[in-house]
Parts: structure tokens; C-alpha cells; sequence
């Protein structure tokens, strides 16, 4: 595993050497570091989706613009493969993606039977994905996700950029402002046995996961990262737990005295299981939870310019049907990415801001690129979309160096000047090569508002299992 993952990552970085040949060839300009000169951003916001690999999202947009899509050509010449071969002989031609999302199992396990130790073939073992639909290798088509399309085409797309881990939206979240699983596997919480469960899927819930000790042994602990330095019963946790607390980028930013939000759902309703702040005790249980806001403020903060200097947007607060989750319809969730977009852009801190569009889990949807290794050694999961939004990214540019989501955070750092929270966000790539800080500023692009298909629904109980 880690002699293939290195493989991959050498790869990679071949890749990204010759596109900086082809660059200097042709006279194009080259980002230099961000310490080179004092950066222009302050604001960071990171909209975090649900659910969708890079293929399933991007995979027919490269292949209408193949020049932009070098690593996702490795293996098909363009975006999306024309077809599959899976290891029990199928060979599968993708299909186009219904507006509702399909019900495709995304857990630990389903993640690492479809990418099959890099040999990327087990999808079919997915729950949702078997014959004769083969529903998971499937995209949406640019006509289908119009206010993406135009983000990607007018500003820097990642096509290398992976999951920290195989892990669904819970584990996702974690890493998202911890840059670790904290030994956790990262799967989703569920009911202990005897306890009845409460709201969410953090340390008010009193839910268990799984989670790994250093010796290796797997058990079933509270789903919480404690805090014992709060003095309460098992730091914040509803029992006894061998959890340790870790540090967050919201520490980091408090100590250099700068400005967060979690935009989410920070009450009891539909999208409090993804809210990011119940599932760390620091957060929930002290003065860090009054950063903890709803959703729809983000637009109001991009408008009157009002944004902190990072924030992480997580659906909530009447925004969990537009998280393009399983059960959801992306055209919904493609005129919220226009919503924010639009307010971002047009908003006085437009000059300052970065949004970073990305995806949690693979939701479990085809990918053809194999992931590689984590810098603390574990498996990374497969490639998320990712899209970044800002008058210094370059036009039309695409970053093929290889990173996780870990790479925002070490965007953040060293943007802001904060100390690294663990191995996996010290030595991420931060998308260095996506900004340009001496180009002329790029402007707003339109979005749209489009009505959501008659006769769609949405399954809110599905949504909130997330399974």
C-alpha cells in the first residue's frame, strides 16, 4: 500500500514538473509563493458539499475542456472515461446523473472496496452501485450544474486535490479544522447499546464510533473529540473515552487573535448532523460556540462585508436540501453555490476573499485516479472537486499537484501565519500554484437561479442518515 501510494505520488509530481516546462515554454506567467509578497486575502470560506467525486461532478465538464483536466486524462485521454472495466467483468459505459442524487452507500468499508487498493474497479461491491444501473459511475453534464460550470471556467479548479480518508461526512468534518481523524475511523455515528440517542451526531449526542488505539485495537467510544481541560465529566463526552483532545484552526486563529464562523446549522434541525462545532467539546461546550452561526448569514456577511478571516459553510438551517447529498437535488444545490458565489462576488471584500468549493466524501461516486498516502500514512479517499473562487486565482488555470483538504488549512497557515495542527497539514500542498497575487483582478462571473425540476423530492430522513 504505501510502496503504491508513493508510486502515485511520484506520478503526480511528474506531472506538475512538466506543466511548469509547458508554462515557462509558452511564456505563461507562474505563481510565486505567497511569502514572495504580502497577500491581498483576508478572508477565507470554504463551502463544504456533500458527497461527489471529482468524475462524477467535473468528469464531462473535462472532457468539453481536456486541456484543463491533465490528471483526470492519466488514464481515458480526457474527463470522464468512456469505460469502466470492474473486477467482477462488467464493462460499464458512465451514464448521466439524475437531478436527485442516487442512494449510493459511502461508508469506511464501501469506500475501500470501490477504490480496491488503487486498482479503482470495486464500485460494483457498493451498496446502490451493483448491476444491471451500475448507478455510482455516472456525472452530471455542465448544462445540469450551470453556476459551477461557469466558477470552474472562469476562475482555478484542483484536479488532483483527494479525501483525507476514506471516511464519510462525520470523519470529513473532523479533519476539515482538526487535520486529523483523532484515531477515529471517521464512519458515522450510531446508537449505544441501552443509550438513547440525542440530537446530531457529536458529543451531545450520545452516539458511538468507531475509533483505532495506537496499539491498533478497534472499539466503540463516544463520538467526541473531549476536552478534558473544561472540567467536565469525560471532557464533554456522555462516558468514559481514551479520545484525546486535539487542537482546531479555530485555536490556531484565536491565538493570533483573528476572526471564524462555522456557518451551519448550529440548533437542533436538518443539517445539525454535519455542523462541525458539536463534535468537538471545545467548541460546543465554551465561548467558541457563539461563532458557531446559521447557514444563510454567509450571504448576509458577504454582502455587507462582514466576513471573518476563515469560515467553513456546512448545509443547515433550512439550506440541507441544496447539499447536492444523497437524496438531493443539485439543481438545487447548484443555485446555492450561485447564491454564495454571487454574494462573495459582488460583496465589498470581494478584493480580499477566496472561496474554496469543495465536497466531503466521494458520496460514493466513480473516480478513475487512484489515491495515494496521507503524510501521517493512512489511505487517502478519492478525488473531491474542488473549485477556487477569487479575483487572485488564475483564469481558467488547473492546479495538478496532489493535496487533500488539508491543503485549505495549510492555505490558511500560511496565508495567516499560523502554526500547522498536525503532520497531515504541515506538509499539504496549498495550492500555491492557483494564485497569481500580481495579475490584474478578475471579476465577478454571472450566476443563475433555476427551478428545481416539478416532481422532485427530497427524502430529509436520508439526508440526515447519510448513509
Amino acid at each position: 500500500m504505501f510502496a503504491r501510494g508513493r508510486r502515485f505520488q511520484a506520478r503526480l509530481w511528474t506531472i506538475a514538473l512538466l506543466g511548469a516546462a509547458v508554462f515557462g515554454l509558452f511564456g505563461l506567467p507562474m505563481a510565486g509563493p505567497a511569502s514572495a509578497q504580502a497577500s491581498p486575502i483576508k478572508h477565507i470560506v470554504v463551502l463544504y458539499l456533500e458527497n461527489h467525486s471529482f468524475d462524477n461532478v467535473l468528469g464531462f465538464w473535462c472532457d468539453d475542456h481536456p486541456g484543463r483536466c491533465p490528471l483526470g486524462g492519466m488514464r481515458s485521454g480526457s474527463g470522464m472515461p468512456s469505460r469502466v472495466r470492474l473486477s467482477n467483468g462488467a464493462v460499464v459505459r458512465p451514464s448521466v446523473s439524475p437531478d436527485v442524487v442516487p442512494a449510493i452507500d459511502h461508508s469506511v468499508g464501501g469506500q475501500q472496496a470501490a477504490v480496491d487498493d488503487g486498482k479503482m474497479d470495486g464500485w460494483w461491491k457498493v451498496g446502490g452501485c451493483g448491476p444491471p444501473d451500475y448507478r455510482c459511475i455516472s456525472g452530471y453534464r455542465p448544462s445540469q450544474i450551470p453556476n459551477l460550470t461557469a466558477l470552474a471556467n472562469a476562475f482555478a479548479i484542483s484536479d488532483a486535490t483527494f479525501s483525507m480518508a476514506d471516511s464519510p461526512s462525520w470523519g470529513g468534518h473532523l479533519y476539515a479544522v482538526a487535520g486529523s481523524l483523532d484515531h477515529f475511523t471517521g464512519d458515522i455515528p450510531f446508537r449505544a447499546a441501552g443509550v438513547p440517542p440525542l440530537n446530531g451526531w457529536g458529543c451531545d449526542s450520545d452516539l458511538v464510533t468507531w475509533w483505532v488505539s495506537p496499539q491498533g485495537t478497534i472499539r466503540l467510544i463516544p463520538s467526541c473529540i473531549p476536552d478534558f481541560s473544561l472540567g467536565l465529566p469525560n471532557g464533554g463526552a456522555f462516558e468514559p473515552t481514551p479520545a484525546k483532545h486535539i487542537p482546531t484552526i479555530m485555536d490556531r486563529l484565536n491565538a493570533k487573535g483573528l476572526s471564524w464562523r462555522l456557518y451551519g446549522q448550529p440548533t437542533n434541525g436538518p443539517g445539525y448532523v454535519w455542523d462541525i462545532c458539536p463534535s468537538f467539546a471545545e467548541c460546543l461546550d465554551t465561548r467558541q460556540r457563539a461563532n458557531n452561526v446559521p447557514a444563510p448569514q454567509v450571504i448576509t456577511d458577504a454582502r455587507t462585508g462582514r466576513l471573518p478571516n476563515f469560515s467553513i459553510i456546512t448545509p443547515g438551517w433550512g439550506h440541507a436540501r441544496d447539499s447536492e447529498h444523497n437524496g438531493a437535488s443539485m439543481t438545487a444545490g447548484d443555485n446555492w453555490v450561485g447564491q454564495i458565489a454571487s454574494a462573495i462576488m459582488h460583496g465589498p471584500g470581494w478584493r480580499s476573499t477566496v472561496l474554496f468549493i469543495t465536497w466531503d466524501d466521494c458520496g460514493c461516486f466513480y473516480d478513475h485516479v487512484p489515491p495515494g498516502l496521507s503524510p501521517d500514512g493512512s489511505s487517502q479517499g478519492p478525488r473531491s472537486p474542488l473549485v477556487i473562487v477569487s479575483p487572485w486565482a488564475r483564469h481558467g488555470f488547473t492546479d495538478t499537484t496532489a493535496t487533500t483538504f488539508e491543503g485549505i488549512l495549510a492555505f490558511t497557515e500560511k496565508t495567516f501565519g499560523l502554526s500547522p495542527l498536525a503532520v497531515n497539514d504541515a506538509k499539504a500542498y496549498p495550492f500555491t500554484r492557483a494564485f497569481n497575487l500580481a495579475q490584474p483582478r478578475l471579476g465577478p462571473v454571472p450566476m443563475v437561479t433555476r427551478p428545481v425540476p416539478r416532481g422532485e423530492h427530497i427524502n430529509m430522513n436520508e439526508l440526515n442518515q447519510d448513509t
